[in-house]
């Protein structure tokens, strides 16, 4: 029986390889827990197309959207063996290899969406990208998600006193948890697989996230409160494995960053007509979409970024971000 299981999980191993050599040249393989009509979905299939067209052929990306090599957590775990090539994951989930990536999560930390890719696109965000090296991730790119709102099943949230003794479902990130405490609310890690079912159920009474996953997960059909206060604009990250990317010659690493870095431009766009388009269909299936004034939220954080200032590196980091024009 020993033997039968090593055999089996050696060749699902096999099955899973991120990268593989095939007379056409190198395909890679990309998977991810985004239904196929997301934007971010969108973009990556962008990335292939354009991948292979600048490589000839010689470099080519397949990809297994709606979690079918597994959650995002496993997906990374199979991207840090060198199982699988490239996965998206939130900024969110960075924190637990490098802590630079929490000021990304902080509440406000943004002026504004053209901010927010001025810092990305910049110095600050190539020094992110690089970061997780030392954990066998490397970062491609970034990707915008927008701004992360509440969305709640029986009430809406016009005040942080609303999210009184509510639970709240957040990503499994210490500065998520930190902020929706700050709020007032009762965070409640869980996995986006099981989401729907955790507010179906009870189990939570609200979640916090963008327009278009709000959307594409479904999870209006059971929360039909949106409150879009914008506490977040926190990026999605387009990640490669550090043990495929050592194996890529020059020319195919050339090739594989000039294709993600053009499928950011590409992303932008879907994702601005996605969230027009996705609030537009929630409100006509029945959410209330509501509009609160977002100073009483940025004031209940205050104390949170003003906890960084014990941390000298990652304060420095909240400056630089702030002076960026």
């Amino acid at each position: 029986m020993q033997i039968r299981s090593l055999l089996l999980t050696t060749l699902f191993i096999l099955l899973l390889s991120g990268c593989a050599q095939e007379k056409q040249g190198t395909v890679l393989k990309l998977a991810h827990g985004l239904d196929p009509s997301h934007p971010v979905h969108q973009a990556m299939v962008s990335m292939a197309d354009r991948c292979k067209e600048i490589s000839d052929g010689q470099l080519s990306i397949d990809i297994y959207p709606s979690g079918q090599l597994g959650s995002e957590q496993q997906c990374v775990e199979l991207l840090q063996i060198g199982s699988l090539a490239i996965t998206k994951v939130s900024a969110a989930v960075m924190e637990s290899f490098t802590e630079e990536f929490k000021v990304l999560g902080l509440p406000y930390i943004f002026r504004s969406r053209e901010h927010s890719f001025k810092v990305l696109d910049g110095e600050i965000g190539d020094e992110l990208l690089l970061s997780t090296e030392p954990f066998w991730i490397r970062g491609l790119c970034f990707y915008d998600a927008g701004s992360r709102s509440f969305y709640t099943i029986d009430k809406p949230i016009n005040h942080p006193d609303d999210l009184k003794g509510m639970k709240i479902r957040v990503m499994k990130s210490i500065t998520a948890m930190e902020m929706v405490k700050a709020q007032g609310g009762s965070p409640t890690p869980i996995s986006w697989g099981e989401l729907y079912t955790a507010l179906q159920s009870g189990v939570v009474d609200g979640a916090e996230n963008n327009p278009p996953s709000f959307y594409t997960s479904h999870h209006y059909e059971v929360c039909k409160y949106y409150s879009l206060n914008e506490h977040t604009m926190v990026p999605d990250v387009l990640i490669i494995s550090q043990k495929i990317w050592r194996k890529l010659s020059e020319q195919e690493k050339l090739w594989l960053q000039q294709a993600a870095d053009e499928s950011v431009a590409v992303e932008r766009k879907l994702w601005a007509e996605s969230e027009k388009e996705s609030l537009r269909i929630v409100q006509e299936a029945g959410v209330k979409i509501n509009y609160p004034d977002k100073e009483p939220f940025a004031k209940k954080v205050t104390e949170l970024l003003e906890s960084y200032r014990e941390n000298e590196k990652l304060f420095d980091l909240i400056n630089r971000i702030k002076a960026v024009n």
